[in-house]
């Protein structure tokens, strides 16, 4: 071995008469993206250390200087004057490799009963479950959002849509509360999730344990884990909880594409329900007229993003036999760029919300359109005792001729709408009202105020809690 070569000397060198490309170096390398998982690392080590001292696997002093040396790194590495090398692939051995410099051979006793297999599905593991718990915090601030939004506008009647046609009239308060249930699904799915993620690894080694005589439960207890992976082979090879929770993370991005796809539209001046605050959109660069939606627009793009993480993640392990396998090093980046996706979407998701400007009168005149109250109608012939699909004609035919004289149901004579039934009464006007129809679904889901109220005041226990 040169001279060269035993200076830059891998953990595994010994084994190899020539050193390694540096092409291959670059290639097999994983430090420059995941060195976040460092703090994670540190943790995940700190509590080894603990549990090899109690095991009396290594010394009380050893134990006492790795906590030393480890203390030294995370300053380091927070104050950004720790030296990441290539030459030593990734987060764990650019660790510890420096906490031997600091401590010498108390460091490398740390690795002792584990194996790089176990101590990065661990991390991961321990990285993933910081990212839920914060995507929960951050869906409850969007929810929050949304729900002020909902509460501001009870009252304000839109136009409800099916094919993108003008259906029904409903409150704005309720649509807003129709994403906030959306988002709620989404924390529950998270949060499940994280029953799964949260198991420990470490101890499973390379694949088929250690013969020290650790104790797994304890280390599973210090780090706030619920349970230990119960098969080695299983604990280091298993990337389910990743795949799992960038598919939770998927349907967050599909709800807030969704979301953002009606922002858009409703942003437009032809429909011009809505406007979004100046700091959330860009101009045109030879347009001055131009205030586009750039952020919704942008998150209708990344959510494609993170769909195609998520395909990524499942092929990426649909192939592999077991145990561990290199191709898991390709877990990281899908991963990670799924969490920060995530993460700043619905931070700036809930900022935006707030600054969303309601125009009701063109929700009201657009709910006009379309004949929004001609299910009323048909209700109320109903409860006069025509049977459903005699009154759905009925008023079919009453929607025809409004259609021809270019008016709404609400604008007709007594008279006229008698013609299309005798069962038509004087009372009939109260229930061709928007506010009318948006009041009569006055039932636990529905649109009345009333019952928006009541949801509003249900979520903000929820989010309480």
């Amino acid at each position: 071995m040169t001279e060269q070569f035993s200076k830059k000397a891998e953990a595994w060198s010994a084994r190899f008469s020539e050193p390694v490309s540096d092409l291959v170096k670059r290639y097999t390398a994983s430090v420059f993206f995941d060195k976040r998982l460092a703090p994670f690392d540190i943790q995940g080590s700190l509590a080894h250390a603990e549990m090899l001292a109690a095991q009396g696997i290594i010394s009380a002093q050893d134990r006492a200087e790795i906590e030393r040396g480890m203390a030294q790194i995370k300053g380091e590495i927070e104050a950004g004057s720790f030296e990441w090398l290539l030459d030593l692939e990734d987060v764990h051995l650019n660790i510890e490799k420096r906490l031997t410099e600091l401590v010498g051979d108390a460091g490398k006793r740390l690795h002792t009963g584990r194996s790089r297999n176990d101590q990065v599905a661990t991390d991961i593991r321990l990285y993933v479950r910081a990212a839920i718990d914060d995507i929960v915090v951050l869906l409850g601030s969007l929810r929050g959002a949304l729900t002020d939004l909902a509460e501001r506008h009870v009252d304000t009647i839109m136009p409800g849509f099916t094919h993108l046609q003008v259906a029904q009239p409903i409150t704005f308060g309720h649509h807003m509360l129709a994403y906030v249930e959306m988002f709620g699904r989404d924390a529950e799915r998270m949060l499940d999730a994280r029953r799964r993620v949260n198991r420990l690894p470490l101890g499973a080694a390379a694949l088929a344990g250690t013969t020290f005589p650790i104790d797994r439960l304890r280390v599973a207890k210090t780090l706030g884990f619920d349970d230990v992976c119960h098969n080695s082979l299983d604990a280091v090879s298993d990337r389910d909880f990743a795949i799992e929770f960038t598919a939770a993370a998927s349907l967050i991005m599909m709800h807030v594409s969704r979301f953002s796809e009606e922002l858009v539209m409703w942003m437009s001046p032809r429909i011009g329900f809505i406007d979004i605050a100046d700091r959330f959109c860009t101009g045109s660069s030879i347009m001055p007229q131009k205030k586009n939606p750039d952020v919704p627009e942008l998150a209708r793009g990344k959510t494609g993003r993170v769909y195609g993480h998520l395909t990524g993640l499942l092929v990426l392990m649909k192939g592999q036999p077991l145990a561990y396998n290199k191709d898991n090093q390709e877990d990281k980046e899908p991963l990670f760029d799924t969490i920060d996706t995530v993460l700043d979407t619905l931070r700036i998701f809930a900022d935006m919300a707030g600054g969303i400007t309601v125009k009701a009168e063109n929700m009201r005149a657009a709910a006009l359109q379309g004949y929004a109250t001609a299910t009323d109608l048909a209700d109320y012939l109903v409860k006069k005792g025509l049977p459903f699909r005699d009154a759905h004609e009925a008023v079919a035919h009453a929607v025809r001729a409004c259609d021809t004289a270019r008016c709404d149901l609400s604008e007709m004579s007594l008279e006229q709408l008698r013609a299309f039934s005798p069962l038509i009464e004087q009372d009939v006007f109260a229930v061709l009202t928007l506010e009318g129809s948006v009041a009569a679904r006055d039932h636990v889901g529905g649109t009345a105020p009333n019952q928006v109220r009541k949801a509003i005041e249900r979520v903000r226990k929820q989010l309480a809690e």
